[in-house]
């Protein structure tokens, strides 16, 4: 009797899984919004493994062969160049499934993997990801989506690295370091600008009210309203040129930034006396997003 009630149940909870043939929710702002979605035909399955198998052997014209005409033709230029820089990548997926939204032509081909590259330069990296390939109604990719999460091993490309110390031990001490993301390499490639045109008043836009700035020889100079106006009266003419901006910030604290800039300056002066010398400084941000204190160290050029 037992046998025959755990045969029916298990009969009846088959029966009622059976008739599930539409699950979740499209919440995008469209026509589809609020359709569910359904399973879709394994042969986008075995397409997209195809266009795997191909990108996973450099061929650049058989991946996008797979690709809509438009889509084929935008990406040409950067596949082409991205397999040109690869010695070997190696994508595995791990999980594959086909979707289609009810009432939307495109099925959406949902793919995890994990993802090997080793470029012609040396350089390896390795990345869970997960991607969605859209096929239009004549079974083309007619779009990609990819969102990776980094091996914490990585040689590069990871969102956090390196460590603050500090020159005491602090809250922050320990911390790994971001890149700062606020504007700080715009202002400072107009800081430049500026700087060379040796205009005062455009300066003066990017610093706050207040600011401190240490030189290389050991002084501090308070820089305020009209100082750029009185510094600038001593030179017939300066050539300040980057040879890198690093905007950084430490990891989990406020929006404050510290910009590493490495460059070379030459300022020669209405006496005719020149001053020229390989520069490392630091323009600290603040909130909102002016510069509030510089530190500076030279270096002589050699001869």
């Amino acid at each position: 009797m037992k046998s025959l009630i755990f045969t029916l149940a298990l009969t009846v909870g088959l029966s009622s899984s059976a008739q599930i043939t539409e699950a979740g929710k499209w919440l995008g702002e469209n026509e589809l919004k609020g359709n569910p979605y359904t399973l879709a035909s394994d042969e986008h399955m075995e397409l997209t493994n195809q266009s795997i198998a191909a990108y996973n052997a450099g061929d650049v014209e058989k991946e996008l062969s797979f690709y809509t005409k438009e889509m084929a033709d935008n990406t040409r230029a950067y596949m082409t160049n991205y397999h040109g820089e690869m010695k070997k990548v190696t994508n595995k997926p791990w999980a594959m499934l086909p979707v289609q939204i009810k009432d939307s032509d495109n099925v959406h081909m949902l793919v995890w993997s994990n993802e090997t590259r080793e470029w012609n330069n040396g350089s390896t990296q390795k990345m869970n990801l997960m991607e969605v390939f859209s096929f239009d109604k004549d079974k083309k990719i007619n779009g990609f989506y990819q969102w990776r999460r980094y091996d914490p091993k990585n040689e590069f490309g990871l969102p956090a690295g390196g460590k603050f110390y500090g020159k005491n031990d602090n809250e922050y001490t320990g911390r790994k370091l971001v890149f700062s993301n606020r504007g700080e390499v715009e202002a400072l490639e107009t800081l430049i600008d500026r700087y060379n045109k040796l205009d005062a008043e455009g300066c003066e836009e990017l610093f706050a009210d207040k600011a401190i700035f240490d030189t290389y020889d050991g002084q501090r100079i308070e820089i305020t309203k009209g100082f750029f106006g009185g510094y600038f009266e001593g030179f017939e003419s300066i050539k300040w040129k980057a040879y890198g901006i690093v905007p950084l910030k430490i990891e989990n604290t406020d929006p404050v930034s510290g910009v590493l800039v490495t460059s070379i300056e030459k300022r020669v002066a209405k006496d005719g006396s020149v001053w020229e010398k390989e520069l490392v400084e630091q323009f600290y941000f603040n909130l909102d997003g002016k510069i509030d204190y510089v530190k500076q160290w030279t270096r002589d050029l050699n001869e």
